[in-house]
């Protein structure tokens, strides 16, 4: 790539990167919320290093991953950055060792299988992991995450683990371009987040809403949006990971 291209692929992404933030505060003052009560995580798969530094220089520090070893070969390549790293996919349990290892958040916990060993492989001298459950709140049979009515058990045995600190919740609704249908599921991970807050009252974090549906999840709640090809623009092929 030219210099010149460069040039036009930095600005590009510091411009999506400032017009996202711009959306995110009108959200949130337009319903009454404090704009910063509200973190723009970038969704950063298939993304190259290159492209990440760009948008740390345009301000962003938090990333999120879903294929862990493109994440392992970015976080090694950007090891001289203050970054906060986000693993957003599915968990295998053949490979939350290096999740341990190497993140600062998981939001994709729906087993406390996975959860015991995220706890136990977390090494000693990193501060605790901060976890969201991830809930099905649509209750798809394709989707991945624990069933609503399962969140309060699976809550108590994560909030027991020592080197994990439960945060709250993520999900992933079923897609509609309506506004109206867009908020049902998200006002109930908003309601179960709360019904678990008086248990657990260190609870803060609802991690909901992309681009399609960011402004529904910010008006019912919404602290945590993951937003990718609305910063780096459309993104590339990724081929599945082996197990």
């Amino acid at each position: 790539m030219t210099g010149a291209a460069e040039s036009r692929v930095m600005r590009s992404i510091a411009d999506n990167i400032c017009a996202m933030r711009q959306q995110i505060a009108g959200i949130a003052a337009n319903c009454g919320r404090d704009p910063d009560s509200v973190q723009l995580l970038a969704v950063s798969k298939t993304r190259s290093a290159d492209e990440l530094r760009q948008a740390i220089e345009a301000g962003l520090r938090a990333f999120g991953e879903n294929y862990l070893q493109e994440a392992l070969d970015k976080v090694a390549a950007l090891q001289d950055q203050e970054i906060e790293w986000h693993f957003i996919g599915p968990i295998q349990s053949n490979k939350t060792r290096p999740i341990a290892e190497h993140f600062d958040w998981v939001h994709s916990v729906d087993r406390a299988k996975v959860a015991r060993r995220l706890s136990e492989q977390r090494p000693p001298h990193l501060p605790p992991l901060n976890i969201c459950l991830q809930v099905n709140i649509s209750e798809e049979p394709s989707k991945s995450g624990c069933l609503p009515q399962e969140v309060p058990t699976l809550a108590r045995e994560i909030a027991v683990l020592p080197n994990l600190r439960l945060r709250g919740l993520m999900a992933i609704p079923a897609a509609s371009d309506d506004p109206l249908e867009q908020r049902r599921p998200l006002a109930a991970l908003r309601q179960l987040l709360e019904q678990l807050q008086s248990e657990h009252p260190a609870l803060d974090t609802l991690s909901m809403g992309m681009s399609n549906d960011m402004e529904a999840a910010i008006r019912e709640g919404a602290t945590i949006v993951r937003i990718g090809t609305a910063l780096f623009g459309p993104r590339p092929t990724k081929q599945k990971e082996s197990p």
